[in-house]
């Protein structure tokens, strides 16, 4: 084949990680792949850095209808990974804070999603009587496997902890599930975390963060 310019080569594909390309090491030409290049990459950069923060709080989430909403608002970064951006063993970290009132005996529920596909849900947890106190929740997410639906794997668990109107009452509840059924690598995936009120929730049930920040820490 003879040599041609670069813009005459034929055009890539969508970049898999096996491709091949040309290095000198030791004045010797050698090849390496570029799931090596991003490895090493990655390594130089440190393994833990920003992916999005958010720069103001969410809009309350609270028991009118709908009874449901984003604990997320707008920020800087991203929250979404490309088709075929995840590597096997790659975990991020999610931490969330922000003030919540609600209601005795109603119940809340977090969900946390990537593209409509569920990677953990709290269930319904049933609340005490709180009124505009501190709450936090932290999330680690794992990728153990990559691929289509039913070979891709992530792991998620993490705690979310509130305050209630019992003096120096603290309640932390924990949560973790494991998707290797619906979770896709082969399509971006786009994180999202919705809260939702039951049990005949009020205006006075309200939620919302007022600090979001998505990290990769490996």
């Amino acid at each position: 084949m003879p040599n041609l310019p670069i813009s005459q080569l034929p055009a890539s594909g969508p970049l898999t990680g096996a491709e091949l390309f040309a290095d000198v090491q030791d004045g010797i030409t050698k090849y390496t792949t570029l799931s090596n290049i991003a490895t090493y990459t990655t390594y130089l950069q440190g393994n833990n850095y920003g992916l999005f923060n958010q720069t103001g709080s969410s809009t309350p989430v609270t028991g009118v209808a709908p009874f449901s909403g984003s604990l997320i608002d707008g920020g800087i970064g991203t929250l979404s990974v490309p088709a075929n951006g995840f590597r096997k063993g790659d975990a991020f970290q999610a931490t969330l804070s922000g003030i919540i009132s609600v209601d005795n005996n109603k119940t809340l529920e977090i969900k946390i999603e990537s593209d409509g596909t569920t990677l953990v849900d709290t269930g319904a947890i049933s609340m005490p009587g709180i009124t505009a106190k501190r709450w936090r929740m932290d999330i680690d997410f794992s990728i153990n496997n990559i691929g289509e639906a039913g070979v891709a794997e992530i792991a998620t668990a993490g705690t979310i902890t509130f305050r209630t109107d019992s003096a120096g009452d603290v309640v932390t509840e924990i949560f973790s599930n494991i998707n290797n059924t619906t979770f896709d690598t082969t399509i971006n995936n786009t994180l999202v975390i919705n809260a939702v009120w039951g049990n005949s929730p009020s205006s006075s049930d309200s939620i919302y963060s007022i600090l979001f920040s998505l990290l990769k820490v490996y």
